[in-house]
């Protein structure tokens, strides 16, 4: 009897491994983007395919995407995707392997401000910033941190479900995966709405939620409510960065995916039928790219598209496909980031000469007449010693957030004297306009689509647990692994089988 178990256990393994052996793995697959959700995708590409598949980043500007970095006067700054909360977990995980070095940001004190005076100024003490909460928003402060860290927790399911290798086909089905109704219903409302349903105060969400999205997304509570908690999140200290500069871990991906890296601008996809060896026929995706050498092409198993599928950032056209793959018209949003070296002009804030100006951050509320989001020093990505000049002079780099460029006659405005200015022009973020609904992530058989998830939020370590997933869901799908992917009660599930 014991014999025939093991005949049989021994016969099923035969039948599995056969199985599972049925469809060889892919030759080559292509990534459109080198920024996070690109290299985070190459990264678990080889983690899942293994070692002998070929995988082309194709990327038309800098490595890192919208993670980026100016240069002034020798030093650089972020200008791009600036903080890590110390719960982004794939982006701790990529750190530590990468041995990159890592940065603190705080200290800095902040303040309000309404287009007349400050609404709200921190203090150096603990104590007196405690007083002034309580005394203008009750206990909205404490509220909110509860909120957001219920909507944390929450999400916080999804690292386990990609251990145990779960994927999702939808950004829907993934967030409701992890948050139930609670997170697809926060898509569907503005944080406006979401946190007037949990009962905070309107002026607690104008003057304090307001200016976290602003300077967060250049846009007010209007936005979609889970993207607005994400926004809030980054209101939480233990925030850091990636000393050397946030890009960094976007080359250090390519590096440890051992993926080869075209410089180039992919102009369209298209599908082929091509004969094999045997006599049968195989389908695969024609990239075609422009180089600075001239047009390129490729063949590929697999396409995965990292890069905002909007004709005013990648316009791809795909070729002869039925149904035919859209393009996503939906708009992003402009933010410009402006770096100046000089001396802010205190009374542009209402502080009258001679001004005891402390602090370190501005965020503004919305009022028509600010023609910025934020203001803040900065510090270089890569510290550098301080020189008893600059330790005893209000002389800093500040970085200005605003919808669009800074005029001459804004800059005075601003600052009492400055000698170096340095912008950068994005098209940083979806536009948020709830209900939202995300684009597909399965575009076609074997052609996924990252950049879905940043219409929910968009983020360094969305996009890195969006590129995951979307590798999970490429791998199962290859291999007909159809039980790990859009599996319901996943936390209840994952928590009987421990």
């Amino acid at each position: 009897m014991k014999l025939t178990a093991v005949f049989t256990f021994i016969l099923c393994s035969l039948r599995i491994a056969a199985t599972e052996e049925l469809r060889h793995p892919p030759s080559r697959i292509a990534v459109v983007g080198a920024g996070i959700g690109g290299t985070s995708a190459a990264y678990f590409l080889r983690q899942k395919f293994g070692r002998h598949v070929q995988i082309d980043i194709i990327e038309k500007g800098d490595v890192g995407g919208r993670l980026s970095t100016v240069e002034m006067e020798g030093n650089h700054y972020e200008a791009g995707g600036s903080v890590i909360h110390p719960l982004n977990l794939h982006m701790k995980s990529f750190v530590k392997e990468l041995g990159l070095g890592t940065r603190s940001l705080s200290g800095n004190l902040l303040g309000i401000y309404n287009g007349d005076e400050f609404i709200f100024q921190e203090s150096e003490w603990y104590l007196i910033n405690v007083i002034k909460m309580l005394w203008n928003y009750g206990l909205n402060f404490l509220r909110m941190y509860m909120w957001v860290e219920d909507v944390l927790d929450k999400f916080m399911r999804i690292y386990r479900y990609q251990t145990f290798d779960y994927s999702f086909s939808t950004t829907e089905s993934l967030l409701h995966a992890v948050g139930g109704n609670d997170f697809t219903t926060k898509l569907n409302m503005t944080i406006d709405e979401a946190m007037q349903k949990s009962g905070f105060s309107q002026k607690f969400i104008d003057d304090i939620v307001v200016p976290a999205m602003r300077v967060n997304y250049g846009q007010g509570v209007k936005v979609n409510g889970f993207v607005g908690a994400v926004s809030l999140a980054g209101t939480d200290s233990g925030l850091w960065a990636v000393e050397g500069g946030n890009k960094l871990v976007c080359s250090g991906l390519i590096y440890a995916s051992k993926a080869q890296l075209i410089m180039g601008t992919v102009t369209s996809v298209q599908e082929r039928v091509r004969p094999t060896k045997s006599g049968g026929t195989v389908k695969l995706y024609e990239v075609s790219y422009e180089t600075s050498a001239g047009p390129g092409l490729g063949m590929y198993d697999i396409v995965f598209l990292a890069t905002p599928l909007n004709k005013e950032i990648a316009n791809i056209d795909f070729l002869g496909f039925n149904p035919p793959i859209e393009t996503f018209s939906k708009p992003y949003q402009q933010t410009v980031a402006t770096f100046v070296h000089g001396r802010i002009n205190a009374s542009f804030f209402g502080c009258a000469k001679p001004c005891q100006f402390d602090l370190s951050e501005i965020l503004t509320t919305d009022n028509p007449k600010h023609f910025i989001s934020s203001i803040g020093s900065v510090s270089p990505v890569k510290p550098v010693p301080e020189s008893d000049v600059s330790k005893n002079s209000d002389l800093k780099v500040w970085k200005v957030f605003s919808p669009e460029p800074l005029t001459d006659n804004q800059l005075r405005l601003l600052f009492e004297s400055y000698h170096a200015v340095s912008a950068k022009k994005w098209l940083a973020y979806p536009k948020y306009t709830p209900p939202e609904k995300s684009p597909p992530i399965i575009l076609h058989d074997g052609i996924y689509y990252v950049n879905s998830i940043e219409w929910a939020a968009s983020a360094m370590e969305m996009s890195a647990i969006s590129a995951k997933n979307v590798v999970l869901l490429a791998y199962h799908r290859w291999n007909g692994k159809d039980e790990h992917i859009n599996q319901e009660d996943l936390a209840e599930r994952l928590k009987s089988e421990l």
